[in-house]
């Protein structure tokens, strides 16, 4: 989740931003750039504005074939592309009507760009936010569609090559005010027959996803002839590998509206599960069964990663087929806030992975971890894993991401409706044409956002921040954990606190953090004391946000207050009950932890 529109001024440089407009260009306004215009900018509404907030406009403004060939186009794809702008590379050959030109009237000949600024939806709808470029009876076409999961088919051949700033500039565009922030939460769990708590079949996901939409409303997604998901709004249900179902909530104001979110889904998802005989488990990794017990979903992506896992690392099926996770995503407001949010994000991510740890048991028995499914990415893809050191670096922007990204080996491309094999390769080479897999093709913006999602640290930038580091759990902790990040990154006064607690740990220190945490949780030993420790203070300078906000929110940390006090996680009570009540006995965990 993540709600996205045009960068900033200094970002993109313009003039234009979206702080006094709410995140679109006002009405009747000439849109301020750095390239000549021909022409200002004619906006009319369409349909209603509801609460200030634009539903709905359109607008169109034109380029001289000078400002084009100065390179305004690619620039003009990257802010188009988020906020669903349509931008039209067009001949001027025809009178264009009375409701163009200087004097309102007459014929306007010669080639240029014409942007069409159509269906501009309000902040959040990032999965159904696009990009295409239709020249029509015009003229030659080229297209690209921007979109999330599932990846688009809109996408036609580039005829010009994306550039770096093109890529830099996607980032930037997730800059936003204070005011649009938003908190987005990812949650997964694991289906099983109640009477045998074998893992769920893909037929029975199918029968329980048909019904679900048939229900409740819900939109089937489907690859081919086969149902992988549904949406509904903001919300998308998905399926990760191993039938793992997802949540991708919508991207919501309050934590409240968060909670009541997750509760809407469990019901709806129990009250067609039961009649099934289909439970749901909230734990970080599958506590029973082997890797050759769980079923394979039909979703072109996971067969080529499936295939390249074991070239790069011991673990990387494991993370696709057993492990669980809940993570929230965040806004920022410039690359600078972006930036101490990201610094922030990961020295703390172990205390989080620690809080939250969910996941000691494999195969049955203790498996010596209190995260299994965190251990399990140290071990998984080292090119696309891990703390990201770089980010601590005075150099790091949004430039500095782009070229980690374009180091880091591709998956696929998606191309007519198929997944195509381009594993190992590079996203450089693709911005030149020079794909082995599909050589000659360009790269678009939807491509590359397609890659960014085959990024794995344990915090992610895309246009917004994801906060990855937390075990799967029962739907408390579900509130719990957005409260924990939005209590520390959205009040200044906490971020701050945090970046000024943790300025002087080395890359060393969050290092080895990041491997001990999964073994020890909260007693992981740091400096003079333990992480308990430093956690207590953490989760008070959450709470003490979550205050400030206003909107009584405080309440969701108390699932996890407990644990920071006495240092227990919740994967040393579930070892409790094994060793003791359960008789060593790992099925009684589908009940303790069943939504």
């Amino acid at each position: 989740m993540g709600p996205g529109g045009p960068p900033e001024a200094d970002a993109r440089g313009s003039s234009w931003t979206r702080r006094e407009h709410g995140g679109y260009p006002p009405l009747n306004s000439v849109f301020h750039s750095p390239f000549p215009f021909r022409f200002g900018l004619s906006i009319s509404p369409t349909s209603s504005v509801h609460s200030s907030v634009l539903r709905r406009r359109c607008c169109c403004c034109f380029f001289s074939a000078a400002s084009a060939e100065k390179g305004i186009s690619n620039r003009l794809r990257v802010m188009a592309a988020a906020s669903g702008w349509l931008v039209n590379p067009i001949n001027f050959s025809e009178n264009l009507g009375s409701g163009f030109g200087p004097e309102r009237g007459g014929a306007l000949k010669g080639r240029g760009v014409l942007v069409r600024f159509d269906s501009l939806v309000r902040h959040g709808e990032r999965r159904s936010q696009g990009l295409r470029w239709d020249a029509g009876r015009h003229g030659r076409t080229s297209g690209m569609v921007v979109a999330a999961s599932p990846p688009t088919d809109d996408a036609v051949v580039m005829t010009e090559p994306l550039t770096k700033e093109d890529l830099v500039g996607y980032l930037a565009s997730g800059c936003k005010p204070k005011e649009m922030w938003r908190i987005g939460t990812e949650h997964e769990k694991f289906g099983f027959e109640v009477g045998t708590l074998r893992p769920m079949k893909y037929e029975q996901i199918a029968d329980l996803l048909n019904a679900i939409a048939e229900r409740f409303d819900w939109d089937k997604i489907m690859e081919g002839d086969y149902v992988i998901g549904l949406k509904q709004g903001k919300q998308n249900i998905s399926l990760e590998p191993g039938g793992q179902f997802e949540l991708s909530g919508a991207p919501l104001e309050t934590l409240h509206q968060t909670c009541a979110e997750v509760n809407s889904h469990l019901y709806q998802v129990k009250a067609v599960a039961e009649e099934m005989g289909i439970g749901f488990l909230g734990i970080g990794f599958q506590p029973k069964w082997g890797l050759k017990d769980i079923p394979i979903m039909p979703k072109g992506r996971y067969d080529i990663m499936r295939n390249y896992m074991p070239k790069v690392g011991s673990l990387g099926l494991d993370m696709m087929f057993r492990t669980c996770t809940v993570q929230v995503n965040l806004d920022f407001s410039s690359e600078s806030d972006m930036i101490r949010k990201f610094r922030a994000g990961l020295s703390l991510q172990p205390i989080a992975t620690a809080i939250f740890a969910n996941s000691p048991f494999t195969e049955g028995k203790p498996n010596g971890y209190l995260s299994m499914r965190s251990h399990i990415w140290t071990d998984t893809d080292n090119n696309r894993t891990g703390m990201l050191p770089f980010v601590f670096d005075d150099s790091f922007g949004f430039e500095q991401y782009v070229e980690y990204a374009l180091d880091v080996p591709m998956y696929f491309v998606y191309r007519n409706k198929k997944y195509i094999d381009c594993t190992g390769m590079s996203f450089g080479d693709f911005m030149q044409g020079k794909l082995p897999c599909i050589p000659g093709e360009l790269p678009t913006l939807n491509d590359w956002e397609n890659h960014l999602t085959t990024i794995f640290p344990e915090v992610r930038l895309k246009r917004y921040l994801e906060m990855r580091g937390a075990d799967g759990g029962p739907w408390r902790r579900l509130c719990a954990l957005p409260a924990f990040w939005v209590g520390l990154l959205y009040d200044e006064v906490s971020l701050q606190n945090v970046l000024d607690m943790t300025a002087d740990w080395t890359m060393e220190e969050r290092q080895m953090l990041r491997r001990k945490v999964p073994i020890t949780g909260l007693k992981t030993p740091f400096r003079d004391g333990l992480l308990r420790h430093v956690a207590e203070e953490v989760l008070q300078l959450s709470k003490d946000g979550l205050e400030r906000r206003g909107y009584k929110e405080a309440g969701f940390l108390k699932e996890v207050t407990d644990v920071v006090q006495t240092g227990v996680t919740p994967a040393e009570k579930l070892l409790e009950l094994y060793h003791g009540k359960w008789g060593r006995n790992v099925d009684p965990v589908f009940e303790e932890l069943l939504y």
